[in-house]
């Protein structure tokens, strides 16, 4: 598997130009030309630009000074917090971007005008997937506070979807209780997923004296769904909860989620009793562990 994901790279890099310096033609190599279109016409923050690209501070700060040189680039720092500084194009960089844009286009179209439609269809299908896995491999899950700010952005997203999918909306006050402090330990915990440093899942475990742990506030940002990462999430939470030494673990969902429904039976969750008084719940799964 190794092998064939190098050898996959090595095709790539050289067939979309990677490798050249004159990247395009435009006298900068990739590395420049793909800085130029992440600034994007709005600008961007320094600090953002590190972790889209992840690239060392060093070398980012190198290749700015490059394109400010050029005059492509300015880098100064942000009105409202002299502590950020934020690199904007300048109208020679948006021209620039534009012409990057254009050949870019006439690249793809050159790679395209080569093969037979069947063979089109099949790479831009294998692309749409490859996209998808290297997606799912860069997030990244971890533990924090409830009320850490990327916590805090994924439970609001929760609750504003639901409100936006039950048919009489969604009162979190109404809901089984799980305030910050149920989701701190030892009474629970809460785990953040993250794709390029922004919040875009997260999940939680609430422990209770004498009762299997319970998973709840389950949420994954509609942008990357089809990642697989709802899956990843609850396994991660299931590893949490055998820590613990409970044989099972228990959720209950309400029958609008359809998708979570089916991807809960799907990992093996089978429908009990109700044990608790959710108001909001129509299903109550457990899973032994």
């Amino acid at each position: 598997m190794v092998s064939q994901l190098r050898r996959f790279n090595r095709v790539v890099t050289q067939r979309v130009g990677a490798l050249d310096e004159h990247y395009l033609a435009r006298g900068r190599p990739l590395g420049e030309a793909r800085l130029l279109w992440e600034i994007g016409p709005e600008g961007r923050d320094v600090r953002t630009l590190r972790t889209r690209l992840e690239l060392d501070s060093g070398y980012l700060s190198r290749l700015l000074r490059r394109l400010e040189a050029d005059g492509l680039v300015t880098v100064e720092p942000d009105e409202r917090d002299r502590r950020v500084r934020v690199a904007r194009l300048t109208a020679a960089g948006l021209a620039e971007r534009t012409e990057l844009d254009r050949g870019a286009d006439e690249l793809a179209e050159t790679l395209l005008e080569a093969l037979t439609e069947h063979q089109r269809e099949r790479l831009v299908t294998a692309m749409a997937d490859v996209e998808r896995v290297m997606t799912a491999s860069m997030v990244e899950i971890e533990q924090l506070d409830p009320e850490h700010p990327d916590a805090q952005h994924c439970l609001r997203e929760y609750a504003a979807e639901l409100d936006r999918r039950f048919p009489g909306g969604f009162d979190i006050n109404l809901s089984i209780t799980a305030d910050p402090a149920d989701m701190r330990p030892p009474k629970g915990l809460i785990l953040v997923a993250s794709l390029l440093a922004e919040p875009v899942a997260c999940g939680a475990l609430l422990f209770h004296e004498g009762e299997p742990p319970y998973i709840k506030r389950m949420w994954v940002a509609k942008r990357v769904r089809g990642l697989g990462l709802g899956r990843r999430l609850l396994e991660e939470l299931e590893a949490r909860a055998a820590e613990t030494g409970s044989p099972l673990v228990h959720l209950e969902t309400n029958g609008t989620l359809t998708e979570a429904i089916a991807m809960y039976r799907s990992a093996g969750y089978v429908e009990v009793e109700p044990f608790n008084d959710e108001s909001y719940a129509h299903h109550w799964f457990e899973k032994r562990l």
